[in-house]
């Protein structure tokens, strides 16, 4: 049983009553007369269980975007249906109003009144956010009293990782064109795929001469040389790990560095994907966690989007010993590893370093890891005694940083380094530049 304000109003009226005219008769009969209406607006009201709610299938939206979560009730009782409808979404959700108002009239075997009960929402946060219950509360023709009735029907909504740095595709995807050709001249010796053949001029490499091509191209003036011209390779493979390990649930500027290293992800893969390369990504931590791949049906932003979508950070280390395992059950072939981690020397010391040598050795490695800024402003600010000593943890660790840095390059490592807002345009950059030598 449901009780509303009016019956609550009525009550007071009837309070009011009895304080007017003070005897047990008023009394017994206010109060009779108080329960009486509200079971008869209670039998009267609409049954809620004579309803059958069909939730409808939500698309896929990016955190912060605004979306609409529908459900349609069907209705088949003998009685009208008047009264509220609240959609249990939980609070990272954003639902801005749970409760809408429900009118349905009278059904019957042969007819079934359809209602339709939208919710406007703004995630908050990405993952997979859920609605369990759809709570419907029918009300009497007197507003006083009312059933009320929790269906249990599932509602899921997948909320992707925002993708901010979407902005930086097309400049960075113009830049590939003019690597390519299309807008550029090609770089004379950069790359091993064949582009086409020419005369040699002065200056060539002799290794580039094709001498077939020269015993083929005979004239009555004489042998002329001719060499091949080489591109930079296309139909590559980039291999993407991310850490989801204890050190990517560090917030730096307001953000988890898991996050920052999703948006790194998905434009270096948006990239490498738009340049003809073949993609694939995996999230590990003790193991991997999510997966996807170019060779899948459908866009491959969206199933990276997908696929990154569930994954949060997990409190314990990173089993770096897996690398190696996990990228020859994906390719045998040279790729560009790239793997999104931290700096931190004890966790890549202890994991990371000892199975690069066997990585860098079959594969171009980049390190990207996110730079807290924080780090830099503790080791300028020295104006006060407690300043002076975090002045001097933050340039401890700078040191650290700047040592691990060279140990990486001395193994052949890429390392790309950046705050959080760079990260993902310097990776980037650096694939360009990779491209462009002819080293990927």
């Amino acid at each position: 049983m449901v009780l509303t304000r009016r019956f609550l109003y009525l009550a007071l009226v009837l309070s009011a009553v009895v304080v007017v005219f003070p005897a047990p008769a008023t009394l017994l009969g206010c109060a009779l007369l108080l329960v009486l209406l509200a079971a008869l607006d209670m039998v009267l009201a609409g049954s809620p269980r004579s309803v059958r709610v069909e939730r409808v299938p939500t698309t896929d939206v990016r955190l912060g975007q605004p979306t609409t979560a529908s459900t349609t009730v069907h209705h088949h009782g003998s009685r009208r249906l008047r009264g509220q409808v609240k959609d249990g979404w939980q609070p990272s959700a954003g639902a801005r109003q749970q409760v809408s108002p429900i009118r349905l009239g009278p059904g019957s075997s042969s007819r079934i009144e359809t209602a339709r009960i939208e919710t406007a929402l703004r995630p908050t946060r990405r993952g997979d956010l859920h609605s369990e219950h759809l709570s419907l509360r029918s009300i009497g023709p007197l507003g006083l009293a009312g059933r009320q009735v929790t269906h249990q029907v599932r509602h899921t909504l997948r909320v992707l990782p925002p993708f901010h740095s979407r902005r930086h595709l097309p400049s960075k995807l113009q830049r590939l064109r003019e690597l390519d050709g299309a807008t550029a001249v090609q770089i004379r010796g950069a790359g091993h795929e064949f582009d086409s053949l020419r005369d040699y001029v002065r200056g060539d490499d002799v290794r580039s001469i094709d001498w077939r091509a020269t015993a083929r191209r005979q004239s009555s003036q004489g042998q002329h040389l001719v060499v091949r011209t080489w591109r930079p390779e296309r139909d590559r493979r980039v291999i993407l790990a991310l850490d989801s390990s204890r050190t990517s649930a560090v917030r730096i500027e307001d953000e988890p560095r898991l996050d920052s290293g999703m948006e790194a992800t998905l434009l270096l893969g948006a990239l490498a994907a738009g340049a003809g390369d073949r993609v694939d990504y995996f999230s590990f931590d003790r193991g991997v966690s999510s997966q996807a791949r170019s060779g899948m049906r459908g866009d491959l932003l969206h199933q990276m989007a997908e696929a990154m979508s569930t994954v949060e950070p997990r409190l314990v280390e990173a089993d770096f010993s897996q690398l190696p395992g996990q990228i020859r059950m994906i390719s045998s072939q040279r790729s560009l590893l790239v793997v999104l981690t931290s700096l931190d020397s004890g966790s890549l010391e202890e994991g990371l370093l000892p199975v690069l040598p066997a990585l860098s050795q079959r594969h171009l490695v980049v390190l990207a890891a996110v730079r807290d800024p924080e780090l830099d402003r503790r080791a300028r600010a020295r104006e006060t005694t407690g300043e002076v000593y975090r002045a001097a943890a933050a340039e401890r660790a700078l040191i650290e940083k700047e040592a691990l840095r060279r140990q990486l390059a001395s193994l052949g490592v890429e390392v790309v380094e950046a705050t959080p807002h760079q990260l993902p345009p310097q990776l980037a950059d650096t694939y360009i530049r990779l491209k462009a030598s002819g080293r990927l």
